[in-house]
């Protein structure tokens, strides 16, 4: 079956996550994506735990260039001249240095889609500081909210700023080639994405909740202000559980599951409003009941029941499970280095077009003369030069 994006070229000029989850999906959707990567180093992402790159490098090809050269500019504008989408995530003003502006681009290729990732966007007060994730991360709002009430703010464990940056790539590089293509704007455009402000867009409405009603969110662990019972319970075993019993119909299965149907008619919870008012004391209740089973017995009764419940689950917990197992969570491809990889199957999975993942991230360099042949109709003599004179 023919990919669902089979014959878009990519320049993947990004680095570290947000590059790497970008380009990642554009490849494992059947585009062509060529990651342009310094001479001797390449990207930054290939330092860190050799898994890392295994897996956000996959699918894609990897072509040495210095761009920091006259040669290196002249020939990134070349393959510039030849591709749908160019992304990257330098600091503000670096391409201009370059002499490869938007504008210089588009000289040479009107339909060119340019992504632009930065940590605060190609304008404002901050456009020149640093913008790693977790500055964004703390800058959102989004560190401010998580924790318990007595803990300070909390980091995420994962890049998560950069992951959700990554996914706004991809939509809104879609965005730009339907515009493009399908409804006949011929011309390629410029997108201008910050870090910060996907971030700041999916953490809730909390700005019209302080403009209209003076509110600011607070840590509440993992209880919700929305609905309740809502967390995580332990069990017997020393295990987790988590549970939102959102709605009505399944607060009161989840009370007779733990043998406390007298909840149901108790006025403190009979609707969501005063369950989220009354949330200590309900919380404490249900934590008693769970504590008194183990994980096994309290999900036996929960399914049953219809509760919507779901153990904590670590790495090793997931691979085991028989329904990831089904569903091909995981796939292992076959890589040089470690024989194989394990990682994450591709998302989502669709029937006409589906999705692949070609090869784990490649050696540093590895596809240069190949892409440079397909591209440009560059001989091997020609690359040997450029090899020699240390452009590639």
């Amino acid at each position: 079956m023919t990919a669902p994006l089979e014959g878009v070229k990519v320049l993947d000029l990004t680095r570290l996550i947000v590059g790497g989850l970008y380009g990642m999906l554009l490849a494992d959707a059947g585009a062509e994506v060529v990651k342009i990567e310094a001479p001797g180093r390449g990207d930054t992402l290939r330092a860190w735990k050799p898994s890392w790159w295994k897996v956000y490098g996959r699918g894609k090809k990897s072509l040495t260039l210095d761009l920091t050269r006259p040669e290196g500019q002249a020939l990134l504008k070349k393959l510039a001249a030849e591709a749908d989408v160019l992304a990257e995530n330098f600091f503000p003003g670096k391409l201009e240095s370059w002499g490869l502006s938007p504008e210089a681009l588009h000289a040479v290729n009107p339909r060119l889609v340019i992504v632009r990732i930065s940590g605060w966007g190609q304008g404002g007060p901050y456009r020149d500081r640093p913008g790693f994730g977790t500055l964004v991360e703390a800058a959102s709002g989004f560190s401010a909210i998580n924790g318990f009430p007595d803990s300070p703010p909390l980091l995420p464990p994962i890049p998560i700023a950069d992951m959700t940056a990554g996914l706004y790539g991809v939509s809104s590089t879609m965005f730009a080639l339907y515009q493009r293509d399908a409804l006949g704007g011929g011309r390629g455009q410029i997108v201008d994405l910050a870090l910060y402000e996907p971030l700041f867009t999916i953490i809730g409405p909390h700005a019209a909740e302080f403009v209209l009603n003076g509110k600011k969110y607070t840590r509440t662990g993992n209880l919700s202000e929305n609905s309740a019972p809502r967390n995580c319970y332990p069990t017997k075993d020393n295990r987790w559980i988590a549970i939102s019993a959102s709605t009505q119909p399944m607060f009161e299965r989840l009370a007779r599951c733990i043998g406390r149907e007298d909840l149901i008619a108790d006025p403190r919870f009979q609707n969501n409003v005063e369950r989220v008012a009354n949330n200590p004391e309900l919380d404490s209740i249900i934590a008693e009941e769970i504590r008194a089973w183990p994980c096994e017995e309290n999900m036996r009764r929960f399914e049953e029941g219809g509760v919507t419940a779901m153990p904590v689950y670590d790495i090793e917990d997931i691979l085991a499970d028989p329904h990831f197992q089904d569903r091909d969570l995981v796939s292992r491809i076959p890589d040089p280095d470690f024989g194989e990889v394990s990682m994450q199957s591709p998302s989502p999975r669709m029937s006409g077009t589906p999705l692949e993942i070609r090869w784990t991230g490649p050696a540093l360099g590895a596809h240069t003369d190949e892409v440079l042949t397909s591209w440009l109709g560059m001989d091997s003599d020609q690359a040997d030069g450029l090899r020699k004179n240390g452009v590639i």
